[in-house]
């Protein structure tokens, strides 16, 4: 239950996530090194068919010799979906949703064969009052990600959303009334398969754009995603290789406590059963009970406010990145990326992705020149869900 102080304004009791703000947290490790299977299912599950990262012979064509993972699927090396050290300590009556990440790359490519370690930390948060849940906390966590040789892979930072659930569900900005998933037509699908093959078909041969050559104001192909759906959602969870039965083990060093295991602040009906779960793989899978439950099933979608099923923080960061990163070509790079959501992807939504050049940076902090690139994504109905910018090497 949420707090009320003496004037009778609403307050999130923070008393036991305090106590973690600056701490190393989530102590889990996957057991195995990833496989060009995994890489090929997250690109399959986040529609990005760049030939690169799952089409053996042009692959191998490739200047990479073979398979490689979009730099997206770093997030899919990693236990929480990026979000977890965001997450950390109980705070009666909410429930978590995701509102952005900012990505650091250091020119690590990751290919099959390779295992990923991570450091987790807790950073802090701040308190604001939201339209949509009135207090709602802002949670930061940090993962620094390294490959088996000790390179330095990427580091993130994610926010959190923790919001009260009783007052999301009283203020309704997602009720249910308002989710009704859109039905499309044969010709409006039409329009959208249309669209989606003409920006397969914008850079397939992965040719990247010359520094010197692209403007300010330059715009990318315009990209669409959808109309999602349960099952589109199923998929994207599902491509996230913590959610495959048994990957992955807690690894706390010794005389450390984790909260992420026994309390990692989600309501009771979407919280795993760590214990269950060694003898039902379900009930610790996040899709069928856990967390990521409320994203297919509706009814518990409408419980935490949510109005209906709704797509993951963690898969439009990675359609933000596959964009991007299409474009730019196999001698591109991001380097730098932020992003803010502004409201998940929600079921019979599509999404339209565009794109420009903002700014050509000379002298960058990389060493390099680099280009500014600002993305936005939006709904059919023209709602902005997603904006963001990346810092892009291209061959000069």
């Amino acid at each position: 239950m949420a707090v009320v102080d003496a004037g009778g304004e609403l307050k999130l009791d923070t008393s036991d996530v305090d106590k973690w703000v600056g701490k190393p947290v989530v102590f889990a490790e996957m057991w195995d090194p990833c496989n060009a299977t995994d890489i090929r299912r997250w690109v399959q599950a986040l529609d990005y068919p760049n030939p690169v990262h799952w089409d053996e012979e042009f692959a191998g064509r490739s200047k990479f010799g073979g398979i490689v993972a979009p730099q997206s699927f770093t997030v899919a090396m990693d236990y929480g979906h990026g979000c977890h050290p965001a997450c950390v300590g109980n705070i009666p009556g909410t429930h978590l949703i995701f509102a952005g990440e900012e990505w650091w790359f250091y020119g690590t490519v990751i290919r099959p064969g390779d295992k990923l370690t991570q450091e987790r930390r807790f950073d802090g948060y701040s308190v604001t009052d939201t339209a949509f849940a009135g207090p709602t906390m802002f949670a930061r966590g940090d993962t620094v990600h390294r490959n088996q040789h000790g390179a330095l892979v990427a580091k993130e930072r994610a926010t959190a959303i923790r919001y009260l659930v009783e007052e999301a569900n009283k203020r309704g900005v997602y009720g249910k009334d308002k989710r009704s998933p859109k039905k499309w037509s044969k010709d409006e699908l039409k329009e959208i398969h249309a669209l989606r093959h003409e920006w397969i078909l914008s850079n397939r041969e992965g040719k990247s754009p010359r520094f010197a050559q692209v403007q300010v104001g330059d715009k990318l192909p315009r990209r669409v995603i959808g109309p999602h759906s349960v099952v589109s959602f199923a998929n994207e969870c599902r491509a996230h290789r913590q959610n495959i039965w048994g990957t992955w083990r807690w690894n706390p060093p010794a005389g450390i406590h984790d909260p992420a295991k026994d309390d990692a602040g989600f309501a009771a009906d979407m919280s795993y059963d760590h214990e269950a779960r060694r003898i039902d793989p379900r009930m610790g899978d996040g899709l069928y009970h856990g967390p990521s439950s409320g994203h297919i099933n509706s009814e518990k979608a409408e419980n935490v406010g949510m109005g209906g099923a709704y797509g993951y923080g963690a898969s439009m960061n990675a359609w933000f990145l596959d964009t991007i990163a299409y474009w730019a070509g196999q001698d591109g790079y991001i380097w730098h990326s932020k992003t803010q959501f502004r409201s998940p992807a929600f079921e019979g939504d599509v999404t339209y992705i565009d794109a420009e050049v903002i700014d050509r940076i000379e002298a960058s902090p990389y060493g390099f020149p680099v280009v500014q690139v600002q993305l936005k994504m939006s709904t059919q109905n023209g709602d902005v869900i997603l904006t963001g910018k990346a810092e892009v090497q291209l061959p000069c």
